[in-house]
């Protein structure tokens, strides 16, 4: 199916016009709230003393609307931070300046499968994608990445990813730091040659591993260091590595006080030692630095853990930071003292839990098992294909399903970080694991899923008909095929 014949495909689901323009779902092609123009564009940063560093990145600009709801940074591969509120009717022209062919993927946004970056949209070098959508989720911390079938992981390793910030009603009454209180935190794990670029994948073990650098990068710079005021502050969280994970925790041994997960804020703070996040998760934290003295640190560490794995899974480059060591994140300095530390508000948000009786499948929840079968990972011994939506990966808009990925283990078993398109869901539970904490909690849209671990999810088809992508978030996994289209239908 060429991709002229996959846009009438979606036309026939009402997920793009017929002519292949992409209009809201209900047909309308009013003006937008906000309009912007996003290039992807080679560059050069100045990272380390000495050559400056090639990169591919995202710049943006407001063409329409408020310039202040797109917010860049010169001297970062990270791309420009949008700023939306729930309920905007959102335009971007997207515009391929690289040397490969690329697509945009709104990473965890409801959008109609036309929105949402199916790599059968990929354009070419030159090539221009317009996104037209209105804003459906719940406040929270979403972000944007290329989604080009083989070239993910290299596309976002050279620096294309960047925030979505939404906003709502009901987070706006709650009073939550902000303005230069609310801090966008984007963990990513590079590795660097002697004359400052980027270094990639060298061999076939660590492509099935997925890369693993040698130094942590935080907002696309080499110094993860912030100086903040005595007072609470926000921070909004995203591990963007290709497949690192981190087991998150406070220097001095303070709780961590989570607000929110992928899906926006939970129903009140929830206080954890530490915690696990696997790539392309997010969580908000409320970090008070109330009762620091003025000139003194506390750092954001990552906490030592077993990665697990089978006895070929486990091996990693030797230049590599090692997986489930020891090593600080990000450090911050207190300018001024503070008069005491704060607290969250008690209630955050309503959110309800699914219930499990609702499903359609409660007795027969749909199973996709995890394997890597001779260096080829796997969901339920497939591999993706561009078009391809088998018998059991075919659902009803408007029910309610339960999902099971079961990472099935064995010598060359990897952790496998679950993404699924075009929904929020929740997390049942989860057995079988090495029983760390994971940011499970509220609604998701990416979950961690260990060696010889099983996780259930629920969740409902309710926002737009059509096919969306589920794939494993290790994105050297997904470059290998890890990935599978699953179609709503009526």
């Amino acid at each position: 199916m060429d991709r002229r014949s996959f846009i009438r495909f979606l036309a026939a689901l009402g997920a793009v016009s017929a002519t292949g323009s992409i209009w809201p779902s209900s047909g309308h092609a009013s003006e937008p709230d906000l309009e912007v123009e996003l290039r992807a564009v080679p560059d050069d940063i100045s990272l380390f003393a000495g050559p400056r560093t090639r990169v591919w990145r995202f710049k943006g600009e407001v063409t329409k609307g408020d310039p202040r709801q797109l917010q860049s940074a010169d001297e970062s591969w990270t791309g420009p931070i949008f700023r939306v509120r729930r309920g905007q009717r959102v335009r971007i022209r997207f515009k391929n300046l690289i040397p490969q062919e690329s697509i945009i993927h709104w990473h965890g946004l409801h959008v109609s499968p036309g929105n949402d970056g199916h790599p059968k949209m990929a354009v070419p070098t030159s090539g221009e994608y317009v996104y037209d959508f209105k804003v459906l989720n719940r406040a929270g911390t979403y972000w944007y990445h290329p989604h080009p079938h083989r070239l993910t992981g290299p596309q976002v390793y050279g620096g294309m990813a960047g925030l979505f910030l939404i906003s709502d009603q009901e987070e706006r009454a709650l009073g939550l730091p902000s303005g230069e209180y609310d801090l966008p935190v984007v963990f990513q794990d590079r590795t660097f040659g002697p004359d400052n670029q980027l270094v990639y994948v060298r061999s076939s073990r660590e492509r099935m591993n997925g890369f693993l650098g040698n130094r942590i990068m935080t907002n696309g710079q080499a110094e993860g260091s912030f100086s903040v005021k005595g007072r609470p502050y926000r921070l909004r969280i995203l591990n963007g590595s290709n497949s690192r994970m981190f087991r998150l925790g406070w220097s001095d041994g303070s709780p961590l006080r989570i607000l929110a997960t992928d899906g926006g804020l939970l129903n009140r703070p929830l206080n954890v030692p530490d915690i696990m996040l696997g790539p392309a998760e997010r969580i908000e934290l409320w970090a008070d630095f109330g009762d620091m003295s003025a000139g003194s640190e506390v750092s954001l560490q990552s906490l030592p853990f077993n990665p697990g794995g089978g006895r070929m899974g486990m091996m990693a480059p030797q230049t590599a930071l090692p997986h489930g060591a020891s090593y600080e994140l990000a450090r911050f300095r207190v300018s001024t003292a503070g008069q005491g530390r704060t607290s969250p508000p008690e209630r955050l948000a309503s959110l309800s839990a699914l219930d499990p009786a609702s499903a359609a499948n409660a007795d027969s929840p749909r199973r996709f098992y995890l394997s890597m079968n001779h260096m080829q990972p796997t969901i339920n011994g497939r591999t993706f294909g561009m078009s391809e939506v088998a018998p059991d990966e075919m659902v009803r808009f408007g029910e309610t399903e339960i999902w099971e990925f079961i990472n099935t283990g064995g010598m060359m078993a990897l952790p496998h970080p679950m993404h699924i398109h075009g929904l929020s869901f929740q997390v049942l539970w989860r057995s079988g694991g090495p029983g760390y904490r994971f940011a499970d909690q509220g609604w998701k849209d990416s979950v961690m899923v260990m060696p010889g671990e099983r996780v259930a999810l629920i969740m409902r088809f309710t926002d737009h008909k059509g096919m969306y992508l589920y794939h494993c978030h290790n994105l050297e996994h997904e470059d290998l095929g890890m990935m599978r289209n699953y179609l709503i239908r009526s």
